[in-house]
């Protein structure tokens, strides 16, 4: 029989023979799944790269404070010990007594680089004001700016004359050079917002939770899968199964910020998100969104139920896919996240 050349089959167009993504099975038991959750962190702090510790106290200044009918907004900043000034935002209902819950906020992409933490209040993807209706729920709020988003866009490595993508792009190549990952960057930022937010004397350290949509739903899991302070994670529209992304010809979906160096050939989304368990996880998203196909979705879902059910932690997860939602997060959306925080945090 003539040998058979990968032209003359159905492979796709792009196949790549020397490599397969791997899967993790869940493990057995509690103390398998504190394993395997060991090896994840220890392998992302591999793949994010020459990651600079962060430092020992967030050192903030408070620019401004404004006092609006329901809260106290303050605009503050800190030096992230390595290349960026990062812009903050932190609402304080004015109601609060003794000490609050906190929710680390995490704004999205969608290439609308000229806005991050101001998302807020108002967005193009989100249908309420996320802060002042954390504010009424009675949390106190802060989010920060991304590289090249917000207040940081223009403060890349070419200067003022580059902002969008191509600013974005500047920050991975520059970091790649310095034997980095931008995401790894990205996320050491959010590590140090949460590192100021749990030192503020009106928070209670011990309710603090993390929620946001696209890039935030990635910046939301991450900082929860790395930390253990977040006691509840809200990521809305973004639940991505690298494989599927890969099987659906997904690549360009997603910015450059999101491919992390050797990622793939050791484990998937879902093995990142297992690492929240058994904290209260609440994984909310579109079935016609395209930056996360529906049959990824589904696949880390059901794994996560095996892993929580595993971890003995009824009722800590939840899923919901919504028919006919794209990439967005609607107000039923909301709704189901108010009511998590509520019962949860």
């Amino acid at each position: 029989m003539p040998a058979i050349s990968l032209s003359q089959t159905q492979a796709p167009a792009y196949l790549d023979i020397s490599f397969a993504p791997r899967t993790l099975d869940v493990p057995a038991n509690k103390k398998g799944i504190k394993k395997q959750q060991t090896y994840v962190r220890k392998q992302l702090e591999k793949s994010f790269g020459n990651l600079p510790d962060r430092p020992k106290k967030v050192q903030v200044t408070i620019k401004e404070r404004i006092t609006e009918a329901d809260y106290i907004m303050e605009s503050i900043e800190f030096h992230n010990g390595v290349d960026a000034i990062i812009p903050g935002i932190m609402l304080i209902p004015k109601k609060a007594t003794g000490k609050s819950p906190a929710i680390l906020y995490h704004h999205y992409h969608g290439g609308d680089y000229a806005h991050g933490k101001d998302e807020l209040f108002s967005s193009k993807l989100i249908h309420f004001s996320p802060g002042p209706e954390l504010v009424k729920a009675g949390y106190i709020v802060m989010a920060i700016d991304a590289y090249a988003f917000g207040e940081r866009s223009g403060k890349g490595p070419n200067g003022a004359k580059e902002k969008g993508s191509g600013e974005e792009l500047s920050w991975a190549k520059m970091n790649t050079w310095k034997g980095r990952n931008l995401w790894g960057m990205m996320v050491r930022d959010d590590l140090m917002a949460l590192d100021y937010l749990a030192t503020r004397p009106e928070v209670d350290a011990n309710r603090i939770g993390s929620i946001g949509l696209s890039l935030g739903c990635f910046r939301t899991f991450y900082v929860a899968a790395l930390d253990n302070r977040v006691k509840v994670a809200v990521p809305v529209s973004c639940i991505t199964r690298n494989a599927d992304l890969i099987k659906n010809e997904g690549l360009g979906r997603h910015g450059i910020y999101y491919y992390v160096y050797d990622l793939i050939s050791h484990f998937d989304t879902e093995s990142i998100m297992a690492c929240i368990a058994p904290r209260a996880l609440l994984n909310l998203s579109g079935a016609e969104d395209v930056l996360e196909p529906v049959e990824g979705q589904r696949y880390i879902n059901q794994y996560l139920d095996k892993i929580y059910a595993t971890a003995q932690a009824p009722g800590q997860f939840r899923s919901i896919i919504y028919d006919g939602v794209g990439h967005e997060y609607t107000t039923d959306m909301w709704q189901e996240t108010i009511k998590w925080l509520k019962e949860k945090l």
